[in-house]
């Protein structure tokens, strides 16, 4: 049972209309990364896309629409299970991730995708478009979450099924904490900058599964996924965490080559406790995956 979340401070940050520029501008300029790094993000989140699509059930014949796709695995695996006669539209807000994903689904001989720039908390889409909704690692970025799960709800058709999956809590998730806590340090103020939504914003269940509540979704169910992540070792972990981390990107590529060196440094020491035998690095780590679905 998921209590309804109180809606005051739920709303839009002040000045996010400023913000939504930026954000989108470092989204897109890691995009060419994401394309880079594809094959490993579909590894990295297969657990969690797995379990959304149990969780969501697409059937042949459905319409499925992937919010936040960046390389767009999740959707394009969803595409395979609405055949014959599905379509899966993959999303995003910046045209560079779209066309990412639409060159993958090409590849794949894919025919019933389509890929859409699309604003997850303005969908330009009609009411009740879709049978399934889904977006993983997305909704925690949006500077309006409330409204983004207001658009889901609004897009599905009834009886639609829509999951959710975000980091859970920062310290359970120390392959990315560990970052933030490095950068800031050395920057002397915090990361994600205040006011611009950060990869753990969502962190907390009982938010997020309000949320959904709030948004008028029914029998919404918030639960965990142990997504441990193992590396060969701390130049691989380094090099695709600094690649792939939007925000975080943009930091590390302001900072003077004297300043990197010594987040290296600080971070070779925070990562010893994850240290395996043959060199590389073993963390934790957990996502919170929220499903429901409109009446």
């Amino acid at each position: 049972m998921v209590e309804r979340a109180d809606s005051a401070g739920e709303g839009q940050r002040p000045g996010t209309d400023a913000l939504r520029p930026r954000l989108r501008g470092m989204w897109a300029a890691v995009a060419g990364a994401w394309g880079e790094h594809a094959q490993y993000a579909d590894e990295r989140g297969s657990a969690a896309a797995e379990r959304m699509l149990a969780l969501t059930a697409p059937r042949p014949g459905e319409r499925v629409l992937e919010l936040a796709c960046g390389p767009a695995g999740l959707g394009l695996a969803a595409a395979e299970r609405v055949a014959p006669g599905g379509e899966v539209i993959l999303s995003d807000v910046v045209a560079e991730m779209t066309a990412i994903a639409s060159s993958r689904a090409a590849a794949r001989g894919l025919h019933n995708v389509r890929a859409r720039v699309l604003d997850l908390e303005q969908i330009d889409e009609p009411e009740d478009s879709y049978d399934v909704v889904l977006c993983r690692e997305g909704l925690m970025f949006a500077l309006d979450p409330a409204a983004a799960t207001r658009e889901i709800r609004r897009v599905l058709r009834p009886g639609g099924r829509m999951a959710i999956a975000v980091w859970g809590p920062r310290d359970r998730n120390p392959w990315l904490g560990l970052v933030l806590d490095a950068v800031s340090a050395q920057i002397g103020r915090p990361v994600p900058p205040a006011g611009m939504p950060g990869p753990f914003a969502l962190q907390d269940a009982d938010r997020l599964g309000g949320l959904m509540v709030g948004a008028g979704l029914a029998d919404v169910e918030v639960g965990e996924l142990d997504v441990p992540l193992r590396t060969a070792s701390f130049d691989e972990w380094w090099t695709r965490t600094s690649a792939l981390a939007g925000p975080l990107t943009h930091i590390l590529a302001s900072l003077p080559e004297e300043a990197l060196a010594a987040v290296r440094a600080r971070l070779l020491e925070a990562t010893r406790p994850y240290a395996t035998s043959d060199g590389g690095l073993d963390f934790p780590g957990v996502t919170l995956l929220a499903s429901g679905r409109r009446d």
